[in-house]
């Protein structure tokens, strides 16, 4: 008889919670509470694919009935399992029943469901409900499962597994018990899967393990079945290692090294090298939304070094391609890489929309050069010769202004979007002392705005803005929905235009100070409360009993 060789996912999956890695606090506090005899009604597992819920749910099973652990206090292991564990893990105990929400979703199903429920269980302690994917239930069957989750009976326990925990509702997650299994560490995830490649004799190399488990985004199943993959498409035919491009060859994934070059050719501007190194990698097999997202990884690593310092060798990367990513960002600033990320996103959303992929790229391409080119074009102040007669306002190449005998780079209008960008001339004021002003904080600002007559922003400054810091250059603010959606812009703008200098304001998720409203509204009925409480009010209104004091006027004289 032709022994049956299972797939690695099947092979190697958890029988016992020493086995479930990357979710040590979860498996800790289910056992504790097994050994205590305090476990929930309804246990609910949540988390990406393949992190291991539904193996989690069938552990719980196993511990709850596990003859050994009943009688002895001893859990099963791979030498010693008794015979209810060896049902649950097969799928075919009777007392554990598996349901599939997304193949039974209505009332009728869940009525079954809680029809067995009354029943003691046959030869287990409890009997134990599995429902995979309970968020496919329908209103009806959340609604019907409601009071035997609340008071089921006490032989009998749920366990719910799903990944998309927020469509289920409040009322079921009340009544259950929730566990969130989070995405497996990347060097937890590696040393599993080079693990398993030494048992299976599977001649694959570190480098080739690591795409392998970058590719898998943290899921266990995902990083197995893709070295199952590797090991079967690829074979170890003449002891044959495979290789990091074998596993790029079978992924459709662009080679990070080629990668980085491609970056390379964009940062310095060389469009034709840069899309025939595209054009290269597309006949390679590339995928384009991998690629997109492999560029997305390579900018927020230039991003990390920019901010962080250096980048250090670890797993995740190479010691070549942190040198190469710390040597390309001594010229790159972070706003830089904030628009070439917004680019990114939005390419990934056109690929959606536009049939030829390809075309796609080569745009997105050549939308990033002339990005660049913008930036080293405008990234520095020029200072003008004295003997130059300067004109009051003058327009070079409609984007650089010349002004009080130096170049301004054009900031009047930020990019609304990274397909287009527009021109705009500064006028130079009448008297070119008014040129730059000095705003040190928020009363100087509000003065300015004032005198400038910007009655939108004032407006916005006066009843919306939530300020949590100003300083020289920065302001920050509190999220506040009832601002103008281009206060941010408007205001940058306007502070470039009248100090002379670029200022950065930010979003915070601090609350924010009151307004400036609410503040001018707290101190009035705070001096309408003095006022009351004082004996000239008594005395007023003992002679006028119906008046009532809504306003005090400030008088400075006074």
């Amino acid at each position: 008889m032709m022994k049956e060789n299972k797939i690695l996912a099947l092979k190697y999956r958890p029988q016992n919670f020493k086995d479930l890695i990357g979710q040590e606090i979860v498996a800790e506090t289910i056992s504790n509470a097994v050994k205590l005899n305090k476990t929930p009604n309804a246990y609910l597992l949540t988390g990406i694919r393949g992190v291991g819920k539904t193996t989690t749910a069938r552990l719980i099973a196993k511990l709850l009935n596990c003859e050994n652990y009943l009688k002895n206090k001893i859990e099963c292991n791979s030498n010693n399992t008794c015979q209810t564990c060896k049902e649950i893990s097969q799928s075919n105990h009777i007392d554990v029943l598996e349901m599939d929400a997304a193949s039974k979703t209505g009332i009728d199903d869940v009525r079954e469901l809680i029809e067995n429920s009354k029943y003691r269980p046959t030869s287990s302690k409890f009997k134990i409900f599995i429902i995979d994917e309970v968020h496919m239930l329908s209103k009806q069957a959340f609604n019907g499962l409601l009071k035997t989750l609340e008071e089921p009976p006490p032989s009998l326990k749920f366990i719910l597994a799903t990944t998309e925990v927020r469509k289920i509702p409040v009322t079921i997650l009340s009544r259950c018990q929730r566990f969130d299994l989070k995405r497996i560490d990347f060097e937890i995830l590696f040393s599993h899967i080079k693990n398993i490649a030494k048992k299976e004799n599977g001649k694959i190399s570190d480098d080739a393990l690591k795409i392998i488990t970058r590719a898998s985004e943290g899921s266990a199943r995902d990083a197995i079945s893709l070295l199952d993959r590797a090991l079967i498409g690829s074979g170890t035919k003449n002891d044959k290692e495979i290789t990091e491009l074998d596993i790029r060859e079978i992924l459709g994934i662009a080679d990070k090294g080629k990668l980085l070059d491609l970056i390379k050719e964009v940062l310095n501007g060389n469009e034709k090298d840069a899309i025939n190194q595209l054009r290269d990698l597309i006949k390679a097999g590339l995928d384009a939304k991998i690629f997109l997202n492999d560029i997305l990884e390579i900018f927020y690593l230039l991003g990390r070094s920019i901010n962080l310092g250096k980048l250090e060798k670890d797993l995740s990367i190479s010691e070549v391609e942190a040198n190469a990513i710390n040597e390309y960002s001594k010229n790159l600033k972070m706003n830089d890489i904030a628009i070439f990320w917004q680019l990114t996103l939005k390419t990934i959303d056109d690929l959606k929309i536009v049939s030829n992929e390809n075309l796609t790229l080569e745009m997105y391409l050549m939308q990033l050069i002339h990005l660049k080119k913008i930036d080293e074009n405008y990234s520095s102040d020029v200072t003008v010769p004295q003997e130059t007669e300067v004109k009051k306002t003058v327009n070079i190449n409609n984007d650089v202004i010349l002004k009080d005998k130096k170049f301004y780079p054009k900031t009047t209008n930020q990019i609304k979007n990274t397909e287009q960008i527009k021109t705009k001339i500064l006028k130079e004021p009448e008297n070119k002392s008014e040129i730059k002003v000095q705003i040190k904080n928020f009363e100087q600002l509000l003065q300015i705005v004032n005198e400038k007559k910007e009655v939108e922003l004032k407006y916005d400054l006066e009843r919306n803005l939530k300020l949590v810091s100003f300083n020289n250059g920065k302001i920050e603010i509190g999220f506040n929905e009832k601002l103008n959606k281009n206060f941010i812009k408007t205001l940058t703008e306007k502070l470039h235009l009248w100090t002379g200098d670029r200022w950065i304001i930010s979003l915070s998720k601090k609350q924010g100070d009151k307004t400036l409203m609410e503040k001018n509204k707290e101190n009035k009925e705070s001096m309408i409360k003095n006022f009351n409480q004082s004996n000239l009010a008594k005395d007023f209104f003992s002679f006028f009993p119906d008046a009532k004091l809504t306003e005090i006027d400030e008088d400075d004289n006074d």
